[in-house]
């Protein structure tokens, strides 16, 4: 019988001492899976490993990666492999690029973000799938924005690098869906979390309107009439990493209030 339980999984978790990648985190270990948590900060990794749900006995770690250096990932990666069980599931999440206009963006600005999404992606499921292989059981889950139905304004970089991880994910479902292994992408919309309140707060300074009467603009176009919690998309997360989404693959799932006004 299908569950959404992750007893006897292991997942890896990017960039999750915060926002929804802890908030995915949480939940993946609230459903019994062995959790390995990634993210540049050790002190930060070290807490909030000890405070993730164990009721299943799981034993939770993490790696120390900087995604602006992909070699010292791919290092991480190789050591994780070589000692630890499979992973069964992977969510892909890191911080977003710095708001503002595509033609003001550096050369660098761009290499920078396709690095630490794009490529540090392809490092992570090159290092994981052989084990989902092994395993018979895969879940690839990246999350990364509405943009890529509908590009965000002063977003350029975000929207640029967000659409070429999500062609990179459909590219990969289709590779790896004969094996069982499945590749969907969350997409959150606005959702209350520190990057949330960083772009605010850059507009805020950069157009002189208070933050309260632009997220006050923002909700209106919400038709959920509010911004979503970072636990919200974790029940996304956590549902497309179970049992239960094995015929779901190759997707990218809104979890947005509704404010997408694409199909």
């Amino acid at each position: 019988m299908l569950t959404d339980q992750l007893t006897d999984r292991r997942a890896v978790v990017c960039g999750s001492t915060q926002g929804i990648g802890r908030a995915a985190a949480e939940a993946l270990a609230a459903r019994g899976a062995h959790v390995t948590l990634i993210a540049r900060n050790e002190d930060a990794l070290r807490e909030v490993a000890a405070a993730l749900p164990a009721a299943h006995g799981q034993q939770h770690d993490y790696l120390v990666a900087d995604f602006a250096r992909p070699a010292e990932l791919a290092e991480r990666l190789a050591e994780y492999v070589a000692n630890k069980p499979a992973a069964h599931i992977l969510v892909n999440n890191t911080g977003g690029p710095a708001g503002g206009p595509l033609l003001g963006a550096s050369i660098d600005d761009l290499r920078a973000a396709f690095e630490q999404h794009v490529v540090c992606n392809h490092l992570l499921a090159q290092a994981l799938v052989p084990g989902m292989k092994a395993s018979g059981y895969g879940r690839i889950i990246n999350v990364i924005s509405t943009s890529v139905k509908q590009p965000l304004p002063n977003l350029g970089v975000s929207n640029t690098t967000r659409g070429a991880v999500a062609s990179w994910a459909k590219t990969l479902a289709n590779e790896l869906g004969p094996s069982g292994i499945t590749v969907n992408n969350v997409l959150p919309g606005a959702t209350l979390t520190q990057r949330h309140h960083s772009l605010v707060a850059a507009r805020s300074a950069s157009t002189g309107t208070p933050v309260a009467e632009l997220e006050a603009q923002m909700q209106r176009l919400i038709p959920a009439g509010r911004f979503g919690e970072a636990e919200e998309v974790a029940a996304a997360i956590a549902f497309l990493a179970s049992p239960l989404a094995g015929y779901v693959n190759g997707i990218n799932l809104p979890v947005d209030g509704g404010r997408t006004s694409s199909l």
